[in-house]
């Protein structure tokens, strides 16, 4: 019995990494969204606190923050694009970025 668990063990393994894998690039892809989202939402603050970017990447979680990239484009619309380094549990291997965007319109003055 002990032998069939030890030639099993590492199958089960692969599995579990496979599932914290899946969750942590679950997780990396929310967090590029929120950081887009803030990102974009600051562009279109008249006098904001603080650059786009900067609300981006404090938006996010602070282990994820280093490999965060963030790009903000303005005009009538405000268009943000995060693009995050998903982490990897297994060693030697890239499971590439997560890149979400978007784009918020800026509120109407009473010029306009």
């Amino acid at each position: 019995m002990a032998v069939e668990f030890l030639g099993f063990l590492p199958i089960l393994l692969a599995v579990a990494l496979a599932v914290v894998q899946l969750g942590i690039a679950a997780y990396t892809v929310q967090q590029a969204n929120t950081a887009a989202r803030a990102a974009a939402r600051t562009a279109t603050v008249d006098d904001p606190k603080s650059s786009p970017e900067s609300a981006g990447q404090a938006a996010i979680s602070s282990w994820l923050a280093d490999g965060t990239r963030i790009t903000v484009t303005g005009g009538d619309e405000a268009h943000a694009t995060a693009t995050i380094e998903i982490p990897s549990v297994i060693p030697g291997v890239d499971f590439g970025d997560a890149r979400r965007s978007a784009t918020m319109r800026r509120p109407a003055t009473d010029d306009d």
